[in-house]
């Protein structure tokens, strides 16, 4: 009798999450699915023909292929990256506190602050301009070309290192520091300790923190659509810029598709990784 009152409970607990959940999300993506089977107008039954005609779009190929290629690009640097700033700071002790600090900085920055110092920075005139021209380009010039899109992974990778190390560090600090001692006592080096004692007991950490970075990149748009407006260069127009010019053109029957395709890519990339997370374990 108590354990039903105590189901009871939690269920009351979790039913106003829940119904949020359904109402704001889950009831909305059922509904993009059916739009993606309709026409835009009438929303008459289509079938697949908003999928045929999403698949013979140019610019759906465009921006899938650089949110493949900014995805991954930007995944292996920004886990790595902040692992390895993360095992140095976790050394440091209250210098590494202080530090980590200062890298989570970025994440407490609004996005128009940081699109605006991007915009002083590659726009302004002055010393950092005639700087930049004796090599050639122009900072203006630099949002639309080839560079566009290293600057774009380098914003995420600044915005988002933070996050990744506070991340990594919690799972520092439940490795038992007795692991490090007694292989030291057998002679084992630093990078020995790296590869077999730290390594192995991050791989929870890895799989969380590679989930998050991954759903964080299609957060990014907001930096890319701020800074270069709605046509970018070619070479950092992404799935979310189609969306948004898809959105206001009105094209809610390929919009809908891509959104389902994107989607479905995201569950199958998630449970992919974590299945062959499984099967290592």
């Amino acid at each position: 009798m108590r354990r039903k009152k105590y189901a009871l409970t939690g269920i009351l607990f979790i039913l106003p999450s829940f119904a949020g959940v359904c109402f704001f999300v889950l009831v909305p993506f059922l509904d993009v699915t059916l739009r993606s089977f309709q026409s835009a107008v009438t929303r008459g039954w289509t079938g697949l023909e908003n999928y045929k005609t999403l698949f013979q779009t140019p610019a759906f190929w465009l921006a899938a292929k650089n949110t493949l290629r900014f995805t991954g690009i930007c995944i292996p640097l920004l886990v790595c990256l902040s692992l390895f700033i993360s095992v140095f700071l976790h050394r440091q002790g209250i210098l590494g506190s202080f530090l980590k600090s200062a890298f989570l900085l970025p994440m407490a920055v609004p996005v128009a602050s940081v699109v605006l110092l991007w915009r002083v920075v590659f726009h302004a005139e002055g010393y950092l301009s005639i700087m930049i021209e004796k090599i050639g380009q122009t900072p203006a010039d630099w949002m639309n070309s080839k560079y566009a899109f290293w600057i774009l992974v380098f914003s995420y990778i600044w915005k988002n290192l933070g996050y990744d190390i506070v991340l990594w560090m919690a799972g520092l600090s439940g490795i038992p520091y007795s692991l490090y001692e007694a292989a030291r006592t057998d002679g084992a080096g630093a990078w020995t300790c790296f590869w077999k004692i730290t390594l192995p007991n991050l791989k929870p950490v890895l799989y969380t923190i590679t989930v998050l970075s991954f759903l964080n990149s299609f957060k990014v748009f907001r930096e890319g659509y701020l800074a270069a407006g709605d046509y970018p260069d070619e070479s950092m127009y992404l799935l979310q810029h189609l969306f948004n010019n898809w959105f206001r053109e009105m094209d809610f029957d390929k919009l809908a598709a891509a959104a389902v395709l994107m989607v479905l890519v995201i569950i199958i990339f998630v449970f992919l990784l974590q299945r062959a997370w499984n099967c290592e374990e």
